[in-house]
C-alpha cells in the first residue's frame, strides 16, 4: 500500500543502506562503513613554542613609535600638572610620583632618531624638575 501526500509525493521512501531483518518492518542503518574509528594520536610536541614566543617579543616599529609618542605626551602632561601645582602653591606628592614614573618610561628607544632626541629632551626636563623637588 502506498501513502501519498497532499501534492502527490510519497512520504515514506525506503532507505538504501538499511538491513532488513526477516518479516519485521523495523530496519537498522548500516553503520559499519559510516563510523570508522581511528586510534587516538598524541598531541604534537611544542617545538615551535619558542619561535612563537620570540615572535611575540619582536615589536613592530610603528607600534614602538606610537608607544613612545604616548609616553612622551604623558610626561609632558605630568610636567604641566607640576607647573600648575607650583603656580598654585600646592606641590602634590602624587604628581611627583607620576613624574618619576614618566621619567622611567622615557628610557626606551623608539627607533626614530628625531623622536628619540625629543624624548631625551623631555626626559632631561623631567629629571631637572625631580631634582628641584628633591626627588632626583
Amino acid at each position: 500500500m502506498r501513502i501519498y501526500g497532499p501534492n502527490g509525493t510519497t512520504l515514506g521512501s525506503p532507505a538504501g543502506n538499511s538491513k532488513r531483518t526477516g518479516s519485521s518492518g523495523f530496519t537498522l542503518p548500516d553503520t559499519s562503513t559510516a563510523n570508522e574509528t581511528r586510534a587516538p594520536t598524541a598531541p604534537r610536541a611544542a617545538a615551535g613554542i619558542d619561535a612563537l614566543l620570540a615572535m611575540q617579543g619582536i615589536e613592530d616599529p610603528v607600534e614602538r613609535r606610537k608607544r613612545s609618542v604616548q609616553q612622551g605626551r604623558g610626561a609632558l602632561d605630568v610636567l604641566d600638572e607640576l607647573k600648575i601645582g607650583l603656580l598654585a602653591g600646592s606641590l602634590d606628592s602624587g604628581t611627583v610620583m607620576r613624574l618619576r614614573d614618566a621619567a622611567a618610561n622615557l628610557k626606551a628607544s623608539s627607533g626614530d632618531p628625531g623622536l628619540d632626541a625629543v624624548l631625551s629632551e623631555i626626559e632631561l626636563r623631567v629629571e631637572v624638575e625631580l631634582a628641584k623637588a628633591g626627588q632626583g
